[in-house]
This record gives structure tokens, sequence and C-alpha cells, in this order.
């Protein structure tokens, strides 16, 4: 998904941690662990090492685009929320970590999302 063709604006959160990031498509878990990093009230972007990827197809590629269009599931640790939604892009970014945009926007009304939107901590507020 493209920045022009965005239609809500990003937020920086502090990452939060992810598990169980499993494809549906592929019907397999991709990753145990990974980190939601930035969202908005239609999607999500999510962090993933790859040495956390477990399938070695996907560990031992360039690019997860082959899990591009998928319905994927996974539970937000902190807030003991299982969220889904379908893989709409897929970016290496460097040489250990994979960025993976997910659209949630069809899997759930937008009153939820802009209240989930509400609740995710922005950078600094779970410091210590």
């Amino acid at each position: 998904m493209s920045a022009e063709r965005r239609v809500a604006q990003r937020e920086n959160l502090e990452p939060l941690q992810i598990k169980g990031f499993t494809s549906l498509g592929h019907r397999t878990l991709i990753a145990r662990v990974g980190k939601i990093v930035e969202a908005s009230k239609t999607g999500f972007c999510v962090h993933i090492n790859r040495k956390d990827l477990l399938p070695k197809q996907f560990r031992e590629a360039l690019s997860l685009a082959a899990l591009e269009g998928d319905r994927i599931i996974l539970v937000v640790d902190q807030m003991e929320l299982e969220l889904s939604g379908t893989v709409k892009r897929t970016n290496r970014k460097g040489k250990d970590v994979y960025e993976i945009g997910i659209d949630y926007s069809e899997e759930a009304p937008e009153y939820w999302r802009e209240c989930l939107m509400d609740l995710l901590p922005r950078p600094g507020e779970m410091e210590d």
C-alpha cells in the first residue's frame, strides 16, 4: 500500500510484542514473536526478525512477498487481544528484519478500530 493510497495516518507506537503470527493462506505459523511498530485505524506494521521466522522457506528467502494477500491472525500479548487482517505488503528492512503491512479494516468495525487506536501506547508511554 503506497503512502498516496493510504487512507488513515499512521502513528508510531511503543513497540508491542506479538505472538503467534499465523498465515491462514499458507496454513502455518510464520513466526512465534514480532512487534507492532506503527498503526492506523485501517492497518498496522509488524517487524519480524529473520531468526524468528519458522518455515525454512521464509527464513532462507530474501523476500516475504509470498505472504502478500494472505489472511493472518496474531495475538498482542500485552493487551490479550487477537487481531486478524490481510497482508498488503512486505519489505526487507536491513539484513535481519522484515516489515509487514497488514490491513485489518475489513475485520473490525470502524468504531472498534478508532477505540483501539486510542488504547495503543505511543513512544515513551510505557517507560519505567
